[in-house]
């Protein structure tokens, strides 16, 4: 067996020894005081400004200018004078003639593909497929594997198990001084007292005696009722009502002709002639006659097979069928195992139960028979006495 031995005194206590810890010295700041005197609160802008009155700027507004209007604009602009209509001619076409015309007969010539194929006879590919035929063997199966042959059985060796260890304490007490349990020893004081006031309980029916400021300065007063204001009475004004403005009373109806608007003779024919509704698209561009060109099929080059389809595949003619042999089942029957020996039905349910009369609670009846109505409590709970039966005396 191992023993394990537990050192007092570690690497840790040995090399750090506990030193006596100084506070560093805290910085106070120095007391403000004021300066004495009073502060100049002259700066530059107050003595290089100087105020000046301001007065307000007089609008200025050009004068009104009235147009006078003195007779009738017969005049011709420069535009009419300068810029006449000019006959213009029609231009002609650069565009060049159209030359191609479709052909009408039948395009007759053959190309290269159908001059150098020649249509050969197709020959069936040889098979190179095995014969799917199954050899069946009359010799019994040989179940043995190369594993079953070689391999040699051996005995287990035991399997080796650690004892386990006993826990041994040690004699020697647990050192738990700390650092912080060293350094820091409580010092002892007194407790702090409670500064708080004796609690007075004041009851909750007792009516305040003395007086107070808001009693002695607020007293009730008698507010008079608000006064309502009269409206006075609408009257009508005495007279007729004159509807006349200033408008009717000075306007005075003037006849004025109508202006005629101001725009230029207009220089456009009436010409009778029926409109002929020609155009150069029309002129240049006449409709043709079309005809929707034929389909252009390729003549069948290879002959269309002669004769009745065999229909029969290779998978056909080389698969030779055979007898199936089902495989004998390995599960065992379903048939249910009989005893001859009684079933034991007896449990510990049915050894101890002890069967009990069922009694009604007497709490649902009205008035519960065997026992007398006593009282009712605070909460509306009833209570009823038992019947004592009296014992004859012999």
């Amino acid at each position: 067996m191992r023993s394990w031995c537990l050192c007092q005194i570690c690497t840790c206590g040995s090399d750090y020894r506990p030193y006596e810890i100084v506070k560093q010295p805290r910085h106070m700041p120095e007391e403000y005081k004021p300066k004495q005197g009073k502060i100049d609160l002259d700066t530059t802008y107050k003595q290089d400004f100087y105020s000046y009155k301001v007065q307000p700027v007089a609008i200025v507004q050009p004068l009104e200018r009235q147009q006078i209007k003195k007779g009738k604009l017969d005049t011709v602009p420069t535009y009419k004078d300068d810029y006449r209509a000019w006959d213009i001619q029609k231009r002609k076409l650069y565009k060049p003639e159209q030359t191609y015309h479709p052909p009408t007969v039948k395009f007759g010539n053959s190309t290269t593909f159908q001059d150098d194929y020649l249509p050969r006879e197709i020959k069936l590919r040889q098979s190179f497929k095995p014969f799917s035929v199954v050899k069946r063997s009359t010799i019994p199966f040989n179940g043995d594997t190369s594993h079953r042959l070689d391999y040699v059985p051996h005995q287990l060796e035991l399997k080796f198990e650690r004892p386990k260890e006993v826990y041994k304490p040690t004699n020697q007490p647990f050192e738990d001084l700390t650092t912080h349990r060293n350094d820091f020893q409580g010092l002892g004081g007194e407790t702090a007292k409670i500064c708080r006031p004796a609690y007075t309980r004041v009851t909750q029916n007792a009516q305040f005696q003395g007086s107070t400021e808001f009693q002695e300065s607020f007293q009730s007063w008698e507010i008079p009722p608000p006064g309502v204001k009269r409206v006075p009475e609408y009257v009508l004004p005495a007279g007729s009502m004159e509807l006349t403005s200033t408008s009717r009373l000075d306007y005075v109806p003037h006849q004025a002709s109508r202006v005629v608007p101001i725009r230029p003779a207009s220089h456009r024919r009436n010409n009778n002639f029926p409109f002929q509704g020609k155009s150069t698209m029309k002129d240049d561009f006449p409709a043709w006659e079309s005809c929707r060109q034929g389909l252009i099929k390729q003549q069948q080059q290879i002959p269309s097979p002669s004769g009745k389809f065999d229909g029969l595949s290779t998978f056909r003619s080389h698969y030779v069928p055979h007898e199936l042999i089902p495989t004998e089942s390995c599960k065992p029957l379903n048939v249910t195992f009989k005893s001859s020996v009684p079933f034991d039905d007896v449990t510990t349910y049915s050894i101890e139960y002890t069967p009990k009369k069922q009694e009604i609670c007497p709490a649902s009846y009205p008035s519960p028979p065997g026992y007398i109505f006593d009282n009712i409590n605070s909460q509306g709970h009833k209570f009823f006495r038992k019947i004592i039966p009296a014992l004859k005396a012999f």
